[in-house]
C-alpha cells in the first residue's frame, strides 16, 4: 500500500494533517467518552451477530485492515469471510493479492483436478515480495477450512478465493499464454506477438515504464488491448466446462493490459497509476460478481486504502478513487457494506524499503487526538462500532481525525507520516479495534 501526495494538494493536506494531529484535550476526551459509551466488546466470532447481520443484507463486502503484516486482522477478517459463507449465502472472496498465484489456492480450495495437495503447498509457491501477505499461517487455515467446506458442494456452488490486484503481471502472461497454446490457437500466435511487446524488456515493468515515458520508446497499450478484444468478442461463444478456464485466462488478460497502463502511468502521474489500479480492481469485483450470477454476493479483503471510501478521506482533494468509493457509486451504499480495522500499539511484518527482508516492527502507541489514540482510551482490548446517523451528524465526527495506514514498507520512526486525515462514520460502516495486535506468521 502506498498513499501519494501530489504537489497541487501539498499545502492543503499539510493543513488538515495539523487539524488531525493537533487536537483539543477537551475534544478528545470527548470523543473517549462518547465511543466508550457506544463500543461493543467481544471476545469470539458470536459476539458479532450484529455486525453479520448487517452485512448479510449487501451484496459487497468490504473487509480493511490498517497493515498488510497483522495477525488478528487476518484472523477476524476469516471468522467474519465463514460465518458469511454459511449464514448468509456468500460466492467468493476477493484479495488484494495477484490473480495468477491466488487462483492456485482457489482451485486447491475448490478441489479442482490436479491442485496441490495442501494449502501450505500453494502459499509456499509465492515468491513475490511481501510473500508473508498472502504466505502465512492464517491464509492456510482458513484455505483449509474452505476447502472442508466446499467437498461437499456441487462445482457450480462452490466458493471461490481469487486474487483481483494488477500485479503479477509475468505470471499472469505465462498462464494465459499456456491457455492459449492449448485451446485458442488460431488466436495464439497474434497474442503471443503483443504480449512479447509489453515482456521484451527483460520482463521487467520498470525498464518498460522508462523507455515509453522517458525515451520515447512505443507503447504496447493498443497491442495489449487487442488481446482483451479477442477474448471480449470470445466471452459468448465458450460454454460448460470449458468456461471457468477461459475466465480465468481472459482476467489473465486484463491482469497484463492494466499493468502496462499502471506503471506507465506511475513515472509521471502517481494519482492517475492509483487509480489505475483501484479501477482495475474494482472492474475484477464486478466481473466476479457477473461470473457468479445475478443472486452473487462477494466479500473483498484489501487495506482501509483501498476500502475506506475515499471520499471520506483527504483522498477525495487529489480526485483519488478508491474500491470503497467506486463501488458505493456504482451498486449504491444500500448494498456495499465496509468494515475497517485499527490497533493502538503491538508488532506487525513489514519491510523497511520495497523488496527488503520482512522484519517485526514495533507499532508506536496512536498519537495523542488521533482515532487509534481515542479507541486505545476505551476500557476494551477489543470492541467493535456500528456506524449510524447520529454518529454521522454528529459535529466532532464530521470533522477529519488523523486514521493510521501501515503499507508493507513501513518506519515507526517517522509515525507522523502514517496517518490519513479521515471522517471515520462515513468511511466505513463499521470499525474493528484491538488494542494490542501481532505479526502474521510466514508458512515454512
Amino acid at each position: 500500500m502506498r498513499f501519494y501526495v501530489s504537489k497541487s494538494t501539498l499545502a492543503i493536506l499539510i493543513i488538515l494533517l495539523l487539524q488531525c494531529s493537533v487536537s483539543s484535550g477537551s475534544g478528545t476526551r470527548e470523543l473517549i467518552q462518547y465511543f466508550s459509551n457506544k463500543a461493543v466488546p467481544f471476545a469470539d466470532a458470536g459476539g458479532l451477530d450484529e455486525i453479520i447481520a448487517a452485512m448479510g443484507e449487501r451484496d459487497l463486502v468490504l473487509l480493511g485492515e490498517a497493515s498488510h503484516g497483522t495477525s488478528e486482522f487476518y484472523e477476524w477478517r476469516a471468522e467474519i469471510t465463514k460465518r458469511l459463507i454459511t449464514e448468509k449465502d456468500f460466492s467468493f472472496v476477493a484479495v488484494e493479492g495477484d490473480w495468477a498465484s491466488i487462483y492456485r489456492l482457489n482451485e486447491y480450495v475448490k478441489g479442482r483436478p490436479g491442485a496441490p495437495s495442501s494449502a501450505r503447498r500453494v502459499l509456499r509457491r509465492f515468491d513475490r515480495w511481501p510473500e508473508w501477505m498472502w504466505g502465512n499461517t492464517e491464509i492456510e487455515k482458513l484455505a483449509e477450512w474452505m476447502r472442508e467446506y466446499n467437498s461437499t458442494l456441487p462445482d457450480d456452488q462452490k466458493v471461490g478465493f481469487y486474487g483481483m490486484d494488477v500485479y503479477g503481471q509475468w505470471e499472469a502472461m505465462d498462464d494465459l499464454l499456456e491457455f492459449t497454446s492449448k485451446n485458442m490457437q488460431r488466436h495464439h500466435r497474434q497474442i503471443s506477438r503483443s504480449m512479447e511487446c509489453f515482456a521484451g524488456y527483460d520482463r521487467d515493468e520498470w525498464v518498460y515504464a522508462r523507455a515509453v515515458v522517458g525515451r520515447g520508446h512505443p507503447s504496447c497499450e493498443g497491442d495489449l488491448e487487442k488481446v482483451t478484444e479477442i477474448f471480449r468478442e470470445m466471452s459468448g461463444l465458450i460454454e460448460g466446462d470449458e468456461l471457468e478456464d477461459f475466465r480465468r485466462a481472459k482476467q489473465n488478460a486484463y491482469v497484463v493490459k492494466n499493468a502496462e497502463d499502471f506503471f506507465r502511468l506511475a513515472i509521471t502521474d502517481n494519482t492517475a497509476s492509483w487509480n489505475s489500479r483501484a479501477t482495475h480492481m474494482w472492474e475484477t469485483v464486478k466481473r466476479l460478481l457477473r461470473w457468479y450470477g445475478e443472486d452473487s454476493k462477494g466479500i473483498v479483503w484489501a487495506h482501509n486504502t483501498h476500502v475506506g471510501d475515499a471520499d471520506a478521506t483527504v483522498m477525495r482533494y487529489q480526485n483519488m478513487v478508491n474500491i470503497g468509493k467506486l463501488s458505493r457509486e456504482e451498486l449504491g451504499k444500500d448494498r456495499v457494506f465496509i468494515n475497517g480495522f485499527g490497533t493502538y500499539t503491538g508488532r506487525v511484518n513489514a519491510g523497511s524499503s520495497w523488496g527488503s527482508s520482512m522484519h517485526r516492527m514495533q507499532v508506536p502507541e496512536g498519537i495523542e487526538g488521533s482515532y487509534e489514540y481515542i479507541f486505545g482510551q476505551v476500557g476494551h482490548e477489543q470492541f467493535y462500532l456500528l456506524f449510524d446517523q447520529e454518529d454521522r451528524s454528529h459535529p466532532a465526527l464530521s470533522e477529519f481525525i488523523g486514521h493510521r495506514a501501515i503499507g508493507v514498507v513501513y518506519n515507526p520512526r517517522h509515525e507522523a507520516g502514517n496517518y490519513v486525515p479521515t471522517i471515520m462514520p462515513e468511511r466505513y460502516d463499521s470499525f474493528i479495534f484491538i488494542r494490542e495486535t501481532s505479526p502474521l506468521r510466514p508458512v515454512r
